[in-house]
């Protein structure tokens, strides 16, 4: 039976999607299927891309020099095959981890506080607790989505967002974190800041984890 949903966007990307909500086990899926991909068919003919999201995987590549239906077999029985799997995720014992130092002093540290009911104290310590994993990069290059926010740090976006965010502000919006790698236009909560220089090697399945300053 299938499961996802296969269209096209413009000539040369087709997109598989499963869903259209923040699921960490979706997300899982997902990379663990964009990684297995990534080895076996990068080097297919007319092979420019693959793309994971939240929710999806997309496929960009030359119409005139690809077999679209074999890079269409093959991407399909490997989700197929993630889907269908019992066995736990090896994805995250193999992915590599990144420590990001972070100064707790963003302008909205305590709105996030007060929005939750917690101490800034509690705040820090719930926000350094995790290893998150990248579920995708965007809306700008090098912009990573995490998944692992503590649910008790879930803050709304602004309701105006701001014109200039600094390059290496740590936020949150709604259930996400996420970094700001350069400075642009956000509506996220600020809650520290960091550097933002190794969000250049990311990738997406790779796993993040954030320390206090004081604390490294």
């Amino acid at each position: 039976m299938t499961f996802f949903k296969k269209y096209p966007m413009g000539d040369s990307c087709l997109c598989w999607a499963v869903g259209n909500t923040i699921d960490p086990s979706v997300s899982s899926k997902i990379l663990s299927a964009y990684r297995f991909l990534k080895n076996t068919i990068s080097t297919e003919p007319g092979f420019r891309d693959l793309v994971p999201s939240y929710t999806a995987l997309a496929l960009h590549y030359d119409p005139l020099v690809s077999d679209i239906d074999d890079m269409t077999e093959k991407i399909e029985q490997v989700i197929q095959g993630v889907w269908a799997s019992e066995q736990p995720e090896e994805m995250e014992k193999s992915a590599k981890v990144i420590h990001f130092k972070v100064r707790y002093t963003g302008e909205d540290l305590q709105r996030v506080a007060f929005h939750n009911g917690l101490s800034v104290s509690e705040v820090i310590a719930r926000h350094t607790a995790p290893i998150y994993t990248v579920a995708m990069i965007g809306f700008i290059p090098h912009f990573p989505y995490l998944i692992g926010l503590d649910k008790r740090l879930e803050t709304p976006r602004l309701s105006s967002p701001r014109t200039k965010v600094p390059a290496g502000s740590v936020a949150i919006g709604g259930a996400q974190t996420g970094i700001y790698p350069t400075e642009s236009p956000g509506g996220w909560n600020l809650i520290g800041t960091t550097d933002p220089e190794p969000l250049k090697c990311l990738e997406p399945g790779d796993r993040i984890k954030f320390c206090e300053e004081s604390d490294l």
